[in-house]
C-alpha cells in the first residue's frame, strides 16, 4: 500500500507507523504503539545484560624466593578468584640479580599451575617481559 494510506490508515487507530526493514523493496513498515515497542526493546536489552558474566583479571604478584606458607597463601586466592570466574595474572617480580635465575621463576609459576589445574587452564604460557616473568590462568569452561 502507499506511505499516504498506510499513515492515514496509522491515525485512523491511533497507533505510529514504524519502519521495520527500510533495506527491503519496498520498505517494510507496521501499525504499532512506538513507545511500547521502545519499552519492549530496553527490557529485552537489559535482561540480556544481566545474563553476560563479566569476567575481571585477578592479579597474583610472587618473588622468586617466596616461602612455601606464603606461596601456599597466592595458591589458596588464586583458586579463589578462579572459582569466582576471574581469570588469573601470576606475576613473579625480578629484583635486581635475581633476574640470572629465571628458571626458578619459572618453575614457581608450573607449580602454582599444578596446583590449580583441575579449576583451571594455562591461557598464557610464562614468559619474561622485562624483569617480570607473567602466566595467566583462565577457570575451566563447565560443558
Amino acid at each position: 500500500m502507499s506511505g499516504r494510506e498506510a499513515l492515514r490508515l496509522a491515525e485512523e487507530k491511533q497507533q505510529d507507523l514504524v519502519e521495520i526493514a527500510p533495506a527491503a523493496k519496498p520498505p517494510v513498515c507496521k501499525l504499532m504503539d512506538f513507545g511500547k515497542y521502545k519499552y519492549e526493546q530496553s527490557k529485552r536489552e537489559k535482561e540480556a545484560k544481566k545474563k553476560q558474566k563479566i569476567i575481571s583479571i585477578k592479579e597474583l604478584k610472587l618473588r622468586p624466593n617466596i616461602e612455601d606458607h606464603d606461596f601456599e597463601v597466592k595458591a589458596k586466592n588464586a583458586i579463589r578468584f578462579l572459582k569466582d570466574g576471574d581469570k588469573v595474572k601470576a606475576t613473579i617480580i625480578f629484583r635486581g640479580r635475581e633476574i640470572v635465575h629465571t628458571q626458578i621463576g619459572q618453575q614457581l609459576l608450573k607449580r602454582l599451575a599444578e596446583d590449580v589445574k583441575d579449576i583451571s587452564t594455562i591461557e598464557r604460557q610464562p614468559k619474561l617481559e622485562g624483569k617480570n616473568m607473567i602466566m595467566i590462568l583462565a577457570p575451566k569452561q563447565d560443558n
